[in-house]
């Protein structure tokens, strides 16, 4: 594993501002670690692994608080945010396990063009995720949310921008949830997944905890912000808060896609 790097006040307050900012967005609708990750990815000496592990312990301390404002609030339903949140805490395991084995590019293209589907399958359909209408029942509906779980767990253990963006989307979408119920889900999922990746980075030593708890403190307070706004204001204002964040997506993969290709 890297030597820990020595970290400036500057660089600390900096990440601090980038936790808020990404504990808000993470609370509100998913894709906190846009801001989070590419802030950590730029400190000097801190390597790829570290920089994921670290993101892991900031996220983690939002989602804690962010997950238990919803369930307060909104009462999520547990018998689907019980099983995928296993599903998933078994496979962000597996997936931190070869988080330094596969390179992150490439994975790019293909999350980038699966941003560009979601973004315009949900501005295509501006009913969806105004009330919660299931599709499904009993089996059928527990295999979905297994199924879901799993996949993006395994995603968010390898890498991890846009767990929280695809959780919502696929419980919206694929399951039928109304936007705001699909957050509160979606943040109990999002909590198992930090842990899963956390159960394998702790133990190996590739997290900088200086910058985590920095990190995961700002991150805690914008996840209580963003959290309560968001039951304030409803799946309509969840709705459009996610097509700018998933838009924010495009942007920068499409960027990162283009500079890795023919830049």
């Amino acid at each position: 594993m890297s030597p820990v790097p020595e970290i400036d006040v500057l660089t600390l307050v900096l990440l601090a501002l980038a936790g808020l900012t990404a504990g808000w967005v993470d609370a509100v609708v998913g894709g906190g670690g846009l801001v989070q990750l590419p802030a950590l990815l730029l400190v000097p000496g801190l390597s790829p692994v570290q920089a994921l592990a670290t993101n892991k312990v900031g996220s983690i301390m939002g989602t804690s608080v962010s997950s238990l404002t919803y369930y307060r609030r909104v009462g999520p339903d547990l018998r689907t945010a019980a099983p995928m949140a296993l599903a998933a805490f078994a496979a962000a395991v597996g997936g931190a396990a070869v988080a330094s084995l596969i390179p992150a590019e490439l994975f790019t293209p293909i999350i980038l063009a699966a941003c560009v589907a979601v973004a315009a399958w949900t501005l295509a359909r501006p009913k969806v995720g105004r009330t919660t209408a299931l599709r499904w029942e009993g089996n059928r509906h527990l295999g979905a949310a297994l199924g879901i779980g799993a996949v993006i767990g395994a995603y968010d253990g390898v890498l991890g921008p846009g767990t929280g963006s695809f959780l919502v989307i696929a419980l919206v979408g694929v399951l039928g949830y109304a936007f705001l119920p699909a957050t509160a889900i979606a943040k109990i999922v999002n909590l198992a997944t930090n842990a899963g990746a956390l159960a394998f980075f702790v133990p190996h030593g590739a997290v900088v905890w200086q910058l985590g708890l920095t990190v995961g403190a700002a991150n805690l307070v914008g996840g209580y912000l963003g959290a309560r706004m968001a039951v304030a204001r409803g799946s309509g204002f969840v709705r459009v808060i996610f097509i700018v964040v998933v838009g924010a997506l495009v942007v920068r993969l499409g960027w990162q896609t283009v500079d890795q290709y023919w830049g």
